[in-house]
């Protein structure tokens, strides 16, 4: 006598034979995550134009402004414009950086964190993925940054290999800083917050520091904290890398001294390992933390 079809459907649907959601790799649900993330950059020209204009304006306007504050006569002026580069760049990638955390609480405000809850995607995958468009991001303005810097008169005077090591070096940092904004972005209620809060933190960290005046002529206060603030040391590997250290050397003036007067603290002198060790340090903090907040807000 055969069996029911009740119990046949019981069996087939048992414990044992149920498949259970797939879940996917990190690499690969994290690159998807990017691919959805760069597609509505693309679809939102507001985006894109911000993106790719805002570096153009920097660069012509602290360039020709702050320029012609450092002196009279077409030499000093473009001394200043190659010294200011690396400030620059540096600044800009590290306020790129909050893009992280601005778009991580959108989609939290939106709910659509809640529906990457519902797919059978790797945990993490969200975050890795949103760190990742934003490097992808960051390499677009430094390249824009960079042509336009070529335009008014910067140039690389140490060859193309110790450029890359400073870029890859200013990108990775960004990564690492990148982290803590998604963990703030997960942990306050609108976009806005983020971006007022990372205004009022970054602002006078990446001006009390050497990215648009020499630090060692700031007040003793000022000048302490120059010369241990990261960003510092950023523009100070970028400006060796680029061979632009000695852009504004002043007449009668060494190499030499030039190097005593920038380097006046153990960071200053040794600026790509103190960079790399902030960097390994806040991925090493807030990676897990971020990666914790989010399963957090996932599992309410």
């Amino acid at each position: 006598m055969n069996p029911p079809l009740e119990a046949k459907t019981a069996v087939s649907a048992s414990p044992a034979t149920r498949e259970e959601p797939r879940t996917g790799t990190l690499i690969g649900d994290g690159l998807t995550v990017a691919k959805r993330n760069l597609i509505k950059i693309r679809r939102v020209p507001d985006l894109l134009i911000f993106t790719t204009l805002q570096p153009i304006m920097f660069v012509l306007l602290f360039g020709y402004v702050f320029g012609s504050l450092a002196g009279s006569g077409a030499s000093v002026q473009s001394g200043y414009r190659e010294f200011m580069m690396a400030g620059i760049f540096t600044q800009t990638i590290i306020f790129g950086a909050t893009i992280t955390g601005y778009m991580m609480a959108e989609d939290m405000q939106k709910g659509v964190i809640d529906r990457f809850r519902t797919l059978p995607m790797h945990p993490s995958a969200v975050l890795f993925g949103r760190t990742l468009t934003d490097v992808v991001n960051n390499i677009v303005v430094l390249v824009v940054m960079s042509l336009t810097g070529l335009l008014i008169g910067w140039r690389l005077h140490n060859g193309p290999l110790h450029a890359l090591w400073a870029y890859a070096l200013m990108l990775f940092f960004a990564y690492a800083l990148s982290w803590v904004f998604a963990y703030i972005g997960m942990r306050v209620r609108s976009p806005e917050v983020v971006n007022n809060a990372s205004f009022m933190v970054i602002f006078p960290v990446t001006f009390i520091a050497n990215t648009f005046v020499p630090s060692q002529n700031m007040p003793s206060i000022l000048k302490a904290i120059a010369g241990w603030n990261p960003v510092s040391t950023i523009t100070q590997s970028a400006r060796q890398n680029f061979g632009n250290l000695y852009s504004m050397q002043a007449p009668g003036q060494t190499h030499a001294d030039i190097d005593k007067q920038t380097a006046y603290t153990w960071a200053l002198q040794h600026p790509d390992l103190y960079t790399l060790i902030w960097s390994v340090v806040l991925l090493a903090i807030f990676l897990p933390f971020a990666t914790a907040a989010y399963k957090k807000a996932v599992a309410k």
